[in-house]
């Protein structure tokens, strides 16, 4: 662990969590540290977080020290696949419910491709919560 914590400081990231215990996998917000606008990084990150809760998923911030930066929230399964990209604010401002319905969107999407069982299982909660 000390290794890893090393490496986020060496790369110049820093890393946030909470963990739900899930066997699903989590979401991961990656955001500049240097953001323009803190309400943007407030509403991506609040919408993940309450998407994250809600499917029992574990969530993660990984904030990078470079200059302003779209913020990104990726979805990673716990079998070790690639994170995929869910949502990306593309510099602007959104409200909290668009940002929710666009995850879950992609989410419910990706459901239904042979790679993501966890996110299958997920889908009727999905379509519940849009």
């Amino acid at each position: 662990m000390v290794w890893l914590k090393s490496t986020f400081r060496r790369l110049g990231l820093e890393k946030g969590m909470f963990t739900a215990n899930s066997n699903s996998g989590k979401l991961i917000v990656y955001a500049s540290t240097g953001l323009q606008s803190r309400s943007r990084f407030e509403s991506v990150q609040q919408a993940a977080k309450e998407t994250a809760e809600r499917l029992k998923l574990d969530f993660e911030i990984v904030r990078f020290k470079r200059s302003a930066l779209p913020i990104y929230v990726y979805y990673e399964e716990n079998t070790g696949g690639e994170p995929i990209p869910i949502y990306c604010d593309e510099g602007k401002i959104s409200g909290l419910e668009e940002i929710c319905s666009s995850m879950r969107s992609m989410m419910f999407v990706l459901s239904f491709h042979p790679k993501h069982p966890s996110l299958a299982q997920m889908r009727n909660e999905l379509l519940r919560l849009s």
